[in-house]
């Protein structure tokens, strides 16, 4: 294609003068205060390819487009000419495989992560030959049948599910959708992590069915766990508890409000032969917290993994305080010389905000000891190097005096 072309068939959105400077280095998202709409510009629909250039009309590249969120560009493709089309997803997914496949010996891990792996605001999930998908961009929301056929091309999928239900998409200006399913997808199936097998529930279970980014963080609490007294809160479907089971703990308690959540769990438990070391308690973690701390129980490692406790800017201050007291009512649990897990999956708190609010806890717990280990996601979850958003887990794991 032309540059010729491109004008005639491509619609050209200009940034103003030196805000272009994020894009050219390699930062993937563009801001309303940043571009400049007039003319034919202003009739582009939400979820357009647009060629993005320079206040000199120099390009930048293609990207999506969508004027109604703060994040109105996220770039493509530094090739302004690129087709966006079926061969370009194919692309796209098949250099994701090729890393996973590098990384990991067998087919379950996070496959595609957004911007990380050139795909705005799209995830998909492996479980085998079965593939869960996120698509939060209305860009790509628009091109779903492409990407549903480059997954099936690529991957060799039997089934591709589209678990389009997220809050994410409001911002886009779109409404959760409904669960599309493309082969054969059942509503839970087995996955391995660690070398043990767990059951997701990939149908109605929380985001995608299973939450593969504390792999790694799992398997270095095993590894503290041999003859331990083992607490899971927040355990969903037992990743921490029962990794730490097969690590050789003496006894594991898992704790989360959701039964059907618990009972594959104890599923999974039976299914690696580790029912007999794991007990399961349904209940709300911090009233769990506070009638343990009443009681005087102890367990030799706390683990703490909740849900994200800042899901917008104006939740920050009472998500704060809610890390704090998780922490203090947490850490007091903590056996002399054990260990201590807490993690963080709110985007809105980076890792500074959430090693402040674990140090004032273990403050007002009377704690202390020493860090043994801080980490973010699995590598399945990378980080885009210009995009600071893309590195939203954090965690520590500690010993206690």
């Amino acid at each position: 294609m032309t540059m010729a072309n491109l004008e005639t068939t491509r619609p050209r959105i200009r940034l103003l003068p030196k805000r272009h400077r994020r894009v050219k280095i390699g930062h993937p998202w563009i801001y309303s205060n940043e571009i400049k709409l007039e003319g034919d510009a202003k009739a582009i629909p939400p979820g357009a390819i647009v060629a993005y250039e320079n206040a000199a009309g120099e390009p930048l590249g293609a990207g999506l487009f969508n004027p109604k969120p703060l994040v109105v560009g996220r770039m493509l493709t530094t090739d302004a000419d690129a087709p966006i089309d079926v061969d370009f997803f194919r692309g796209r997914i098949a250099k994701a495989l090729a890393l996973r496949q590098r990384l990991f010996p067998e087919p379950f891990y996070r496959l595609i992560h957004a911007e990380a792996d050139g795909l705005p605001g799209m995830i998909v999930d492996r479980y085998g030959d079965v593939l869960v998908t996120q698509i939060n961009t209305v860009g790509l929301a628009a091109r779903q049948d492409m990407i549903v056929e480059a997954l099936q091309a690529e991957v060799g999928a039997a089934g591709v599910l589209l678990r389009n239900d997220s809050a994410a998409r409001t911002v886009e200006g779109m409404p959760p959708a409904e669960d599309t399913a493309h082969g054969e997808v059942p509503d839970r199936l087995e996955l391995l992590e660690n070398g043990h097998v767990f059951l997701a529930d990939i149908a109605g279970g929380q985001k995608t069915g299973w939450f593969f980014d504390q792999r790694v963080n799992r398997a270095a609490v095993a590894a503290v766990s041999a003859g331990a007294r083992v607490l899971d809160v927040y355990c969903y479907l037992g990743g921490f508890g029962l990794n730490a089971a097969a690590a050789g703990a003496e006894e594991v308690t898992l704790v989360d409000r959701s039964e059907p959540a618990l009972e594959l769990a104890a599923l999974a438990a039976k299914r690696n032969g580790l029912a007999e070391r794991t007990k399961f308690e349904r209940s709300e973690a911090f009233a769990f917290l506070e009638a343990a701390a009443k009681r005087g129980d102890r367990w030799d490692v706390v683990v703490v993994d909740p849900p994200a406790f800042v899901k917008s800017r104006k939740d920050l201050s009472a998500g704060l305080r809610g890390y704090r007291k998780l922490v203090r009512l947490a850490a007091g649990l903590v056996a002399p010389d054990g260990f201590f897990f807490a993690a963080s999956c709110s985007h809105n708190v980076d890792d500074a905000a959430f090693r402040e609010q674990v140090r004032h806890g273990l403050a007002d717990a009377g704690r202390n000891g020493r860090l043994l280990r801080s980490a973010g996601a699995g590598p399945d979850h990378p980080i885009h190097p210009f995009l600071a958003e893309s590195a939203y887990l954090s965690s520590e794991l500690l010993q206690l005096d």
